[in-house]
């Protein structure tokens, strides 16, 4: 590169460092130091968390150009986006919202929200490639198909078709089911092809979730061949699934020390795929690593965001949406076994996470929502709140409920498709 290109894209560089200080943001700026003291809940899931957790979902739906639901909220200059505030639609993550904001409307009688699901599942179908798939990353990228997306879109269109009985989302949620059937590695029962260019393509073990959301259509829609596929890939999991607990390849973007989050993705798959398909030796694999897990909880409620394979800590920052799905995880658990442990896992958790919450911003995209990390500043969507962190927490917040009301463990009616 000649001289005078480098140079200014050594100066490019530095600009761009410098418009994502948050030196220049007073939210992020003012939201970092206010972490230095976290005071955790008594009783998480009190009706101001929740209602602010609902708002800032309606707030991200609302500042999308369609019926999506926004990636996230910059608190900083992001690069990615070239711009702070809100983020472009996300289907991955509108899928997977869906059969929350369904579930929220029953617990709560708000109609408002299952009008906003059925928008949203509507919105998806527009978007589905011809052979099936989802695209990964959010509106305006590439429009590369990804497997693991794919499941999470069907995941909504299973909430929206149970919900509505609209067979224009049964019909989404087959045509998913074929591309994920179709792109199963016969032989290695692995997901090799159709993986999201953004994504380590050797490493996608937490697409056990995918399976386990491929057996819940199958069951639903009467597939066999999307249970039998389900459950080979599950199969294969357990095979590499360590004496310990241990999930190898399993990250996005590190394998030898994987993120709480794609962690947690797989284990909520093994658990889920487990159940639906009664299957002891899944449901064994996902008892011992979240057991594991659930031992890694500090006093605060704190956990790692990162983990090595011996289950110590990698970083000193949490993932606080890797955090909410283990609480979710573990209330699953408890409905499964009535085992008081995995309860108290789950609340001390949910009550750290709603520690690290602010609810009083005037900055609409900071009240109410969940970070990416804690602090702020932390690898995992520094400087962001994101709509998948408030869609687990609020996934786990509603299963809490319903164990503490209940004179007896167990899972309500439509639980099975949240988490």
């Amino acid at each position: 590169m000649p001289r005078g290109k480098r140079f200014l894209a050594s100066v490019g560089g530095r600009f761009k460092s410098l418009r994502s200080s948050p030196l220049l943001s007073p939210s992020a700026l003012l939201e970092r130091l206010s972490e230095r003291e976290l005071t955790p809940t008594a009783d998480p899931g009190r009706p101001e968390q929740v209602e602010a957790a609902l708002d800032w979902l309606a707030r991200a739906q609302d500042a999308a150009p369609d019926d999506g639901i926004a990636r996230g909220y910059s608190l900083t200059w992001n690069r990615v986006y070239r711009s702070r505030g809100w983020q472009p639609s996300y289907p991955e993550a509108t899928g997977y919202i869906v059969p929350t904001l369904y579930a929220w409307a029953a617990e709560l009688n708000r109609p408002d929200l299952a009008r906003r699901a059925e928008r949203a599942a509507h919105w998806e179908i527009g978007l589905q490639l011809p052979t099936g798939a989802v695209q990964a990353g959010v509106v305006g990228q590439t429009r590369a198909p990804s497997v693991f997306n794919t499941g999470q879109v069907m995941l909504g269109w299973l909430a929206a078709y149970e919900a509505t009985a609209g067979s224009e989302f049964a019909d989404a949620a087959r045509r998913a089911g074929r591309f994920l059937v179709a792109t199963l590695d016969p032989e290695r029962h692995d997901w090799t092809r159709g993986n999201s260019p953004l994504a380590l393509t050797d490493a996608t073990r937490y697409n056990s979730r995918t399976a386990w959301i491929l057996a819940e259509a199958g069951v639903r829609l009467q597939e066999p061949e999307f249970v039998a596929a389900a459950g080979r890939h599950l199969c294969a999991v357990v095979a590499e699934h360590r004496d310990n607990g241990w999930l190898p390849r399993c990250c996005l973007n590190d394998p030898e020390r994987p993120l709480l989050h794609t962690l947690a993705y797989a284990v909520s798959g093994l658990l889920g795929g487990g159940l639906i398909l009664e299957n002891d030796l899944i449901l064994r694999a996902a008892r011992r690593s979240a057991g594991h897990l659930a031992d890694t909880i500090d006093p605060r409620g704190w956990m790692s965001g990162r983990f090595y394979p011996d289950w110590s800590a990698a970083v000193r920052w949490s993932c606080l949406t890797g955090e909410a799905q283990m609480a979710d995880v573990w209330l699953r658990f408890y409905a499964h076994t009535g085992e008081p442990a995995w309860l108290d896992r789950a609340r001390r958790v949910l009550a750290f996470i709603e520690a690290t919450r602010n609810l009083r911003s005037r900055n609409p995209g900071l009240r109410g929502g969940i970070k990416g990390s804690w602090p702020v500043d932390g690898e995992y969507g520094g400087y962001e709140i994101l709509s998948w962190a408030v869609k687990f927490y609020l996934d786990a917040v509603l299963r809490y409920r319903w164990a503490t009301r209940s004179p007896t463990p167990g899972p309500p009616p439509g639980a099975s498709l949240l988490g």
